[in-house]
């Protein structure tokens, strides 16, 4: 069991609010450092909202100054435009970790809601619920920051912060392994 401090941040991207939560990891014990939502004015322009948002969340990362990051994946809906609006949106969360060199690792929504609630199927209400469990001393700012939470909860369980994996699937595709 590693006892190096980890500070993790993990995104939930939205056009409108794109929620952040900052979590301390020592050993398997998480503790709340932070979180909220970055929010775009809907009155502007796509670009404009976009640069809010990277304004905002490049501020968050300045402050909190994590080592490894996470965000939700997106996934497709019947909204067409919606969806790539929200795939720009999770771009940018992509992109400001990834600006100051701090690792980025993805996770599907059904993941995420399995691995802070024991399924894949949850809803809103009971991912907050969990996350107030997991991290009692959090004050959730709203449900954007539950979700983000969830996220950076779900790369400390999940994560390959040794770069474990990632040696093993490079071994692995050197020796002609499919993976």
């Amino acid at each position: 069991m590693s006892t190096a401090k980890r500070r993790l941040i993990g995104l939930d991207p939205g056009l409108r609010f794109t929620g952040w939560g900052v979590v301390d990891m020592l050993g398997s014990k998480l503790t709340h450092i932070g979180n909220g939502a970055v929010r775009s004015d809907a009155s502007l322009s796509l670009a404009e909202r976009l640069l809010q948002l990277d304004e905002g969340l490049t501020a968050v990362v300045a402050h909190y100054a994590p080592d490894y990051a996470a965000v939700e994946q997106t996934f497709v809906n019947r909204d067409g435009a919606a969806t790539l609006k929200l795939g720009q949106a999770r771009a940018v969360c992509l992109l400001v970790p990834a600006r100051r060199k701090i690792s980025v690792s993805e996770y599907a929504p059904n993941f995420i809601k399995r691995s802070v609630t024991g399924s894949g199927h949850a809803d809103k209400n009971q991912i907050k619920t969990m996350v107030q469990m997991l991290l009692p001393q959090a004050d959730i700012a709203n449900e954007h920051a539950a979700d983000a939470l969830a996220v950076a909860i779900t790369l400390a369980h999940a994560g390959d912060f040794g770069g474990k994996m990632q040696a093993a699937i490079a071994k692995a595709e050197k020796k002609g392994a499919v993976v």
